[in-house]
C-alpha cells in the first residue's frame, strides 16, 4: 500500500465535518493537480485563502507600476505580474502600447538591467509574501545603483490569517511551507490557541495528506490545538533567523491593501527610512499621483468577478458567472485566474471549462 493510501485510510478512520483552509498557492495547484478533494471523505472540506502572492496584489498597486511605465520608466517583475488586471488593463497591455515592460526572474535581473545602461530609471516591482521578501531586502544590502528602485508590495501572513478567522467559518488550517521556511511554525501559534489546529505542510499530495492526518489527530483528541509542523525537512520552528533579521533590517512593517480583503493592518513591508533612495513609491511620488488622480476605484463591470469572495474561501471558481466564459487563462479578468498558484487557473485546469 503507497503512503498516500495509508494516510487517506488513516483520514477515513478519523473523518470529522471539518473545514480546512490552505493558504498558499502551491498547496492549492497540488489540491487541483491530484484531485485531492475527490478522494477524501465528503464531510471534509478544504478550502482555498489568499495565499497566492499574484492574486492578492490590488489594482491600485498594478496602476502605480502602469503609471511609473507609461512615464518612461522601465518596469521589470515576474512573469505572472505582467497579466494582472489593474483598473485599467495590465503590465502587458501597457507594454503593447509602447512602455518598456520587462519579465525578469529575480531581482539580479532587474539590478543587472540597471548596471547595464545607468542613464536609465528601473523599477523592480516587488511581490510576494515572506519568502521572497529576504531575497530582496538582501538584494538591497548589496548596495544596487542609484538608477534602481523597488516598487513593493509585499504581504505577510499571520495578519491575513488573523483578518479571515473574523468573517469565515473555518475549523482548522494548512500553514504554507515555504513561508514557514522564513518564519517558522512558531507565530501560528496565536491561532492554535483560538481553537484552530494547524499545521504546517510541505508540497507533495502526500505532505497535503498528513497534514490532514494531524489536524484530524488534534480535533479527535484532547482538545488541546497547537501548532505542528508536517515539514520538518525544510521548516524550523524558529524559522529562518538569518532571513528574517535581513529581512527587518531593510524593511519595516506598514498596513497594506489586499485584493479582495481590504486594507489589513500591519500586513505589508515598507523600506526603512535608511533605504528611502531604492523606494520608487516616494522618489516617483509625484508622478504617481499625477499620472493616477483621475482613477476612481469604485466597482466597474469586472465587479461581475467573484475574486474576492473566493479569495476568502467563500465561493468556488465555478460559483463566478465570468468563469470559463469570459474569463479564461488566456483572458483573465480577476487575478485568480492569471498565476498557475491561482484557485481559478488550477480549478479551470484540472476540473475542466466545462465544470461551469
Amino acid at each position: 500500500m503507497s503512503a498516500e493510501s495509508e494516510l487517506l485510510e488513516k483520514i477515513r478512520v478519523l473523518s470529522r465535518p471539518v473545514r480546512i483552509m490552505h493558504i498558499c498557492g502551491t498547496h492549492e495547484r497540488t489540491i487541483s493537480r491530484y484531485g485531492l478533494r475527490d478522494v477524501l471523505p465528503a464531510e471534509i472540506e478544504v478550502l482555498s485563502g489568499p495565499g497566492c502572492p499574484v492574486c492578492v496584489t490590488p489594482e491600485e498597486e498594478i496602476d502605480r507600476a502602469i503609471a511609473l511605465a507609461e512615464s518612461g520608466v522601465i518596469i521589470t517583475s515576474f512573469g505572472d505580474m505582467m497579466r494582472v488586471p489593474g483598473s485599467n488593463g495590465s503590465l502587458m497591455d501597457a507594454r503593447s502600447r509602447g512602455c518598456d515592460v520587462r519579465m525578469v526572474y529575480s531581482i539580479d535581473d532587474a539590478i543587472a538591467i540597471a548596471k547595464k545602461d545607468p542613464r536609465s530609471k528601473v523599477v523592480f516591482f516587488a511581490i510576494g509574501f515572506e519568502t521572497t521578501a529576504p531575497t530582496n531586502a538582501a538584494a538591497i544590502l548589496r548596495n544596487p545603483p542609484e538608477n534602481f528602485s523597488l516598487l513593493l508590495s509585499h504581504k505577510l501572513t499571520i495578519p491575513a490569517v488573523s483578518e479571515l478567522i473574523k468573517e469565515i467559518e473555518v475549523d482548522a488550517f494548512i500553514a504554507p511551507g515555504h513561508v514557514c521556511t522564513i518564519i517558522g511554525v512558531h507565530p501560528f501559534q496565536q491561532f492554535a490557541e483560538q481553537g484552530f489546529p494547524i499545521v504546517a505542510a510541505g508540497f507533495e499530495a502526500v505532505d497535503l495528506l498528513l497534514s490532514i492526518v494531524m489536524i484530524l489527530e488534534q480535533m479527535n483528541g484532547s482538545g488541546k490545538y497547537s501548532a505542528e509542523n508536517a515539514y520538518p525537512r525544510a521548516v524550523r520552528d524558529e524559522g529562518n533567523v538569518r532571513a528574517q533579521e535581513m529581512m527587518y533590517r531593510v524593511f519595516e512593517i506598514t498596513d497594506s491593501q489586499w485584493r479582495g480583503l481590504g486594507t489589513i493592518k500591519g500586513s505589508g513591508l515598507k523600506l526603512n527610512p535608511e533605504f528611502a533612495k531604492y523606494d520608487a513609491s516616494v522618489i516617483y511620488a509625484d508622478l504617481i499621483s499625477e499620472k493616477m488622480k483621475n482613477i476612481s476605484y469604485e466597482k466597474s463591470a469586472s465587479s461581475l468577478c467573484h475574486c474576492a469572495e473566493i479569495l476568502k474561501g467563500k465561493e468556488k471558481p465555478d460559483n463566478c458567472p465570468l468563469f470559463s466564459k469570459k474569463c479564461t487563462p488566456s483572458t483573465p479578468v480577476g487575478s485568480c485566474m492569471v498565476s498557475q498558484e491561482g484557485m481559478c487557473y488550477n480549478w479551470y485546469r484540472y476540473r475542466g471549462a466545462d465544470s461551469a
